[in-house]
């Protein structure tokens, strides 16, 4: 009941700002009723059509036949169905800016009673493979930093700390433990100095307006990924074409932490970082920001992340990249359509 009335709300509120300033069209906004008048969607967020393309050309996706798509603010929403489950498919482009906007854009046009997010991602992890697709637990954005002055350290107070803007408590990265050592294998302090990590102000939709919260570590909904144990038996294809495949099958494992930042990485001493002090394994650029817009807007949510490289280099594998991100890609496809014929 309490779902129906939020939605007559959002369509009167949406028909107001229709009326006032043509924002939204009345043509786009009768699209809208009409697909969610069908009930509840599984949302489904990916990041370009690289990774979006083998699902739209899988057979269990099936096209709804009277309304298809419906296109708004950029973004293309496409209506069907997967393994008889109602979906609604959007690509959010690249970075979490893009992926925070096409992720709140979907829960407050339609009817989302989840939100499943897949892709490639590069791989922090040196006890999993290329190939392999991974369901972190938690999510943190690692890209929301505030970068110390030179001359300060751990025990330094930051900028604006004391006014609980940000803090010293999830960790900091210097970057003197990675510079090169001298001709005398010397190492001197660097004038980057530390970047300390910070928390997302997070302001969910049920708490009083303006009055932030924080978060940095982001679950996952509890029962998905319980749910999501089943997939660890499944098997994914190892090979590109009959003499290029991996050293090994890929697996399906769940791990503890996923990371997301506006950054690609490509830097092995980096990757290594974010694994010892973070226990990351899958290195993104838009879940965390999924996960932050499905907290605040209280929808639960899951992502898998087929591991297309080891960040930075390092692999057995020449190339991997090129070679293996439309196999790692096809990968996270079908474990994503599996684990929609086990939810509810």
């Amino acid at each position: 009941m309490k779902m129906k009335m939020d939605y007559m709300w959002l369509v009167w509120m949406m028909g107001i700002i229709s009326v006032a300033n043509g924002a939204i069209p009345k043509s786009v906004m009768r699209d809208i009723k009409r697909i969610n008048n069908e009930g509840s969607y599984f949302g489904i967020v990916v990041p370009n059509s690289f990774e979006m393309n083998p699902l739209l050309q899988s057979s269990s996706f099936l096209v709804d036949a009277n309304l298809p798509s419906l296109d708004f603010a950029g973004r293309r929403f496409r209506v069907g169905s997967i393994k008889e489950k109602k979906v609604i498919i959007v690509m959010t482009g690249l970075s979490m800016l893009n992926a925070g906007i096409t992720t709140q854009l979907l829960l407050s046009l339609f009817n989302i009673k989840g939100v499943l997010h897949f892709g490639i991602a590069g791989n922090a992890n040196p006890q999993l493979e290329i190939g392999d697709v991974t369901i972190p637990q938690y999510w943190a954005h690692t890209g929301l930093w505030v970068w110390q002055r030179y001359g300060q350290g751990p025990d330094d107070e930051l900028p604006l700390e004391v006014n609980g803007d940000y803090t010293r408590t999830v960790g900091y990265l210097k970057f003197s433990n990675y510079t090169n050592g001298t001709a005398d294998d010397k190492f001197s302090d660097n004038l980057l100095n530390n970047v300390w990590y910070q928390p997302e102000e997070i302001f969910p939709k049920n708490g009083q307006p303006e009055e932030r919260q924080h978060a940095f570590w982001v679950s996952v909904d509890p029962y998905y990924f319980s749910l999501a144990k089943e997939l660890e038996t499944m098997k994914l294809n190892g090979c590109v074409n009959a003499t290029t495949c991996l050293p090994r099958p890929p697996k399906v494992t769940r791990v503890q932490r996923g990371a997301s930042a506006g950054v690609f990485v490509d830097n092995a001493a980096y990757r290594e970082f974010l694994y010892t002090k973070f226990n990351i394994t899958p290195i993104d650029m838009e879940s965390a920001a999924v996960a932050l817009i499905c907290l605040q807007q209280n929808t639960p949510f899951i992502a898998f992340r087929a591991l297309s490289d080891l960040a930075g280099g390092g692999s057995a594998v020449s190339n991997e990249a090129d070679i293996f991100s439309p196999l790692a890609a096809q990968n996270s496809v079908d474990v994503l359509i599996q684990f929609i014929t086990l939810v509810n």
